[in-house]
């Protein structure tokens, strides 16, 4: 006969993984809005739907919950840009695969953007304390060295360019657009938000990595 005795210990930890979860979600809206001087935990336990007191007993103070916040959205990018199975492709197509996402991921996840700009504000003092992000980023590097190693060996690629260096550069490109795209569209006079601008500079900067790549050195 099947039990039907409750089991207490597991409700509690999803009860807990949910209000977590909850709190994790409020932060991040406040922080990606106000930044971490000018968010509010009150705010934040508010829109969660506890309080302050549980917040505060799931993540020490808002310094914490920062960090918290900040080692969630990382861990989000780092976990999409895995599942997009670049070892498995064509080097070029891997390489022209990760700009596009990167791309496309500061459109639709626009406090990412926010929580960063905020960050660096601070000089990374709570990236620099996390002891899980390093070893994120060192997965990045290896898949794309890997495409790059391809590239170079088939003969896709023209050049040797570190890893790390290529990311930086990709994400630059990718993140000072859309950062600063009010006041480009202001001295422009361009609504640089629109969907064909954001088409138009997604096709302008894969060409302009995939050509860079192809260049002899």
């Amino acid at each position: 006969m099947k039990s039907t005795t409750s089991n207490p210990a597991g409700k509690a930890t999803r009860d807990a993984k949910r209000t977590r979860s909850k709190i994790l979600a409020a932060a991040r809206e406040e922080f990606s809005r106000h930044g971490l001087s000018g968010a509010r935990v009150g705010a934040i336990a508010k829109n969660a739907g506890v309080n302050k007191q549980l917040l505060y007993y799931y993540f020490g103070d808002k310094e914490k919950l920062y960090a918290s916040v900040l080692e969630q959205a990382y861990e989000e990018l780092r976990a999409a840009e895995q599942a997009l199975n670049l070892d498995n492709l064509p080097p070029k197509k891997a390489i022209e695969k990760f700009i596009k996402f990167s791309f496309d991921f500061l459109v639709e996840h626009k406090y990412f953007v926010a929580l960063l700009n905020d960050e660096n504000l601070h000089e990374a003092r709570h990236i620099k304390k996390s002891t899980r992000l390093p070893l994120l980023h060192d997965r990045l590097r290896t898949t794309i060295g890997g495409a790059l190693e391809r590239g170079l060996t088939s003969g896709v690629f023209k050049r040797s360019v570190d890893p790390a260096d290529l990311y930086i550069s990709i994400a630059s490109l990718c993140f000072f657009y859309h950062s600063n795209a009010h006041t480009m569209s202001a001295i422009f006079q361009r609504d640089l938000a629109s969907d064909a601008e954001i088409s138009k500079r997604r096709t302008h900067i894969v060409d302009m990595v995939m050509g860079f790549l192809a260049l002899e050195s």
